[in-house]
């Protein structure tokens, strides 16, 4: 059933609370993007991305969905079981021993709605591509999206993977740049700037968007069904997506700090009250 975009922003509230419970309870994992991240999840599953369940790892005639950026697994998680991909209280078993919810999204576990192992950093374009261009030869019309890091573009194999889709004209892929100019060592421009990204990616060969409210749900959405009446013109689409870093929590926004860094009890208690639910569908 099609949710309405109020439905929808309660929703993205219920994730940032899975996403800070899942973290604290093993006291590790990344909170940062992935609280940063939770209107692009929800816009995705939500409104935008066209997909089947039960799901299948084929998945013929439907969208694709590749998160490169790995370590924000606590949202991919959170999302797909919120979207009924699994049930959510197996959220509880994130990071444990045995789990099916690794710290970073693997396959031999055979959770759904998880295509391929990804927190190499740099790798999740190729991978795409390649499911795209397959897709292309079996005359399947349906999209490949995919998430990247800001950080991660400092991978060379990014920038391999962007020269081939150009050249080989892979229309059928929407890539966003989660912009949110923070990673692990510091703010992205003191670490390793990258420059005008905008103008890089356009000489690349790529038509890019570019969406400045990246924590606004009803922004996300237009801002992705924009870039799908830009496929099928012989070039891959780019959206860059500024977003807050902890966003929605106001002492874990404006700093890298907390990236890979877990709340205690008595953030966590602080973090809830201001992701304050009527009736919290807490796993």
């Amino acid at each position: 059933m099609s949710k309405s975009i109020e439905e929808l922003k309660s929703l993205t509230t219920q994730i940032r609370r899975d996403i800070l419970r899942m973290v604290h309870a093993v006291n590790s994992g990344h909170p940062g993007g992935s609280l940063g991240c939770t209107e692009y999840f929800t816009a995705l599953y939500g409104k935008v991305m066209n997909y089947h369940l039960p799901f299948t790892m084929e998945g013929k005639n439907e969208d694709h969905f590749y998160l490169s950026n790995g370590h924000i697994s606590p949202v991919y998680y959170s999302t797909l079981a919120r979207f009924d991909f699994f049930p959510v209280h197996e959220l509880s078993t994130f990071r444990k021993l045995d789990s099916r919810l690794q710290g970073h999204p693997t396959t031999h576990e055979g959770l759904p709605g998880i295509r391929i192992a990804s927190g190499s950093l740099g790798q999740g374009l190729s991978v795409a591509l390649g499911a795209a261009l397959g897709k292309k030869m079996d005359g399947d019309q349906s999209l490949v999206y995919t998430l990247h890091g800001d950080g991660e573009l400092q991978e060379g194999q990014i920038w391999e993977a962007l020269m081939f889709a150009a050249a080989k004209k892979v229309d059928n892929i929407i890539s966003t740049i989660d912009y949110n100019g923070r990673q692990i060592d510091g703010d992205t421009d003191d670490v390793l700037s990258l420059g005008n990204l905008h103008a890089k990616l356009e000489a690349f060969g790529w038509i890019v968007l570019e969406e400045k409210n990246g924590n606004d749900l009803e922004a996300v959405i237009g801002i992705l069904e924009r870039a799908k009446t830009e496929t099928g013109k012989g070039k891959p689409v780019a959206i860059i997506l500024h977003t807050e870093m902890g966003a929605g929590v106001d002492f874990m926004m404006g700093s890298h700090a907390w990236h890979g860094k877990a709340p205690n009890d008595e953030q966590l208690d602080t973090a809830f009250k201001q992701l304050y639910l009527e009736a919290p569908a807490d796993y």
